[in-house]
């Protein structure tokens, strides 16, 4: 395992985090599987992370994610940049209780259209927990690193 590629992977996704940068830079690829037994992938901005450990997005409960979970937890994520792709298996977990609508609410969403607050009952909050990992960075002193956390 190179600590150093993990080290620079959670970097990089807790960079993306929070809207922070603002551009298709700030995206994950979060795939589910579908009605139909299919993966399907839906690209999300990343609320919260906690590198390659744990990431959460927001989306709304009418779309089709909550029933997905409900039926299937197991999800992917694919993170790419300009020198490196992260592709996270592991586990999606549907929450619309207040507390994880508190810790992943983001000033900036106050002025968002999309909810009318923290307390929202339309906010759905995805929290994607990682099993297993790959992670390969085109700098090859950075380097490969996979397996399981």
């Amino acid at each position: 395992m190179n600590q150093n590629t993990i080290k620079r992977a959670n970097e990089l996704i807790n960079s993306m985090s929070e809207y922070k940068l603002g551009d298709m830079n700030g995206y994950a690829a979060l795939s589910l599987i579908d009605e139909s037994g299919y993966p399907s992938a839906t690209t999300f901005c990343i609320t919260r992370a906690d590198g390659i450990n744990w990431l959460t997005f927001n989306t709304a409960v009418d779309r089709p994610y909550l029933e997905r979970i409900n039926k299937n937890n197991k999800a992917c994520v694919c993170i790419n940049s300009s020198d490196c792709t992260i592709n996270l298996v592991g586990t999606a977990e549907a929450l619309t209780d207040i507390e994880s609508k508190k810790e992943n609410w983001l000033p900036l969403m106050d002025n968002m259209t999309h909810w009318s607050g923290v307390d929202d009952p339309q906010l759905l909050i995805i929290r994607f927990t990682t099993e297993r990992y790959t992670i390969t960075f085109a700098d090859d002193s950075v380097g490969y690193a996979a397996g399981t956390l």
